[in-house]
């Protein structure tokens, strides 16, 4: 796979709260790793809940005794819950942290990944298409009937999240699978650049960039000039020939 992940302040915040990480070689059972993580909290808090989430996801994963993509995935998250909470528990600077989380792998020609939150995994290909479903309470609204999508995109309450790693004993994260075809390109991203860039933009940039790096890059300037309210956090990941089924 090429991959780069990137993030950036942005214009209006002082701290970074997101964390992304990627690497091709090998963590434990997975042949590969992408995770993207909101923070939220005070002070030092949130930026503290990202990172930490994303490293005990890599240590569980060092240590898996489990085979099955999707159960890793159930069992790392609920670790890293359970062990977010603690670290709230020791710390009263860290209280009422939490943090949204996307983590990802490619195992043949397979994407697996688990969701907790609003930060998101698309697909592009000929078309953007969020594989992802947003644990907030505008989209809650949406399934529900209350409001149309159209009217989501600016809800006041678009900021309000659902689901968290590090707020409640038990998460329930959203598992998904996903066969790849030739052309998929995966996104991931924090809501600092799908609050702020549309997705007929990002599809753009994307099918227009050189290389996944410039595709990034492009993707936070983009944010960034439509105002940059929040921190951007970015993912790229092209499948090579090998990671895509043939049709």
């Amino acid at each position: 796979m090429k991959i780069y992940a990137m993030t950036d302040v942005g214009r209006k915040r002082e701290i970074n709260q997101d964390y992304v990480y990627v690497t091709d070689k090998p963590i434990g059972p997975f042949p590969n790793l992408l995770a993207v993580a909101d923070g939220m909290g005070g002070h030092k808090a949130g930026d503290f809940a990202s990172k930490y989430t994303v490293k005990v996801l890599r240590e569980e994963l060092e240590d898996t005794p489990l085979d099955k993509p999707e159960e890793i995935l159930r069992n790392v998250v609920g670790i890293a819950n359970h062990k977010l909470i603690e670290a709230a528990s020791t710390d009263i600077k860290l209280e009422g942290m939490g943090t949204t989380l996307v983590v990802a792998t490619v195992v043949g020609n397979t994407l697996y990944f688990a969701n907790v939150g609003d930060s998101r995994l698309y697909l592009i290909n000929d078309k953007i298409r969020q594989i992802s479903k947003d644990h907030s309470l505008v989209e809650e609204m949406v399934r529900l009937g209350g409001i149309k999508a159209e009217e989501a995109k600016n809800h006041p309450d678009k900021n309000i999240i659902t689901r968290a790693i590090g707020v409640k004993e038990d998460v329930e994260a959203d598992i998904y699978e996903y066969r790849l075809k030739k052309g998929d390109v995966i996104l991931m991203c924090t809501d600092g650049l799908s609050n702020m860039v549309e997705d007929e933009d990002m599809f753009n940039i994307v099918k227009g960039s050189r290389d996944v790096v410039e595709a990034v890059q492009m993707l936070i300037e983009k944010a960034n000039s439509n105002g940059g309210r929040d921190n951007i956090g970015v993912v790229i990941a092209e499948p090579l020939a090998d990671e895509v089924s043939i049709w």
